[in-house]
């Protein structure tokens, strides 16, 4: 896995606006809300190297086709920049995973929580940290 040169927040910051990309995707005539954490949590990619892990939620119109969401989504990036792999997740709900193979960069969008939820994970690039800085806690 590469190792990118961006710093925590830019690494952050690519991820966020991937996942508001991926929300984009869901007709706007669906959309209730887009709500996207503010902070996530870094693990690790190796001894030295982190990534940023977030989430954002599209809440979508009651009775919605989620599935088929999903698979436009997955439509959408098929022959891009990512790797992909399907699979029904433990609530036997299809789970698109694009990643990257160059880059620990990913993303999974799957039906959320609750039954009218969307919800978009990411993982950044790899990056490294300033020696010293405190990895634990919400970034």
């Amino acid at each position: 896995m590469a190792v990118s040169e961006l710093t925590l927040d830019e690494a952050k910051a690519q991820a966020q606006a991937m996942e508001l990309e991926i929300a984009g995707l869901v007709p706007s005539e669906a959309v209730v809300s887009v709500d996207q954490m503010p902070k996530g949590t870094l693990f690790s990619c190796s001894e030295t190297e982190w990534t940023w892990y977030g989430a954002t939620t599209v809440t979508v119109v009651e009775g919605t086709d989620i599935e088929a969401i999903v698979r436009s989504i997955q439509a959408h990036y098929a022959g891009g920049r990512f790797e992909m792999r399907t699979r029904l997740n433990i609530s036997d709900h299809l789970e698109v995973h694009l990643m990257s193979s160059e880059m620990a960069e990913n993303y999974i969008v799957s039906e959320g929580v609750a039954p009218d939820e969307i919800r978009i994970a990411s993982g950044s690039e790899c990056f490294t940290l300033p020696e010293g800085t405190w990895t634990r806690g919400a970034f």
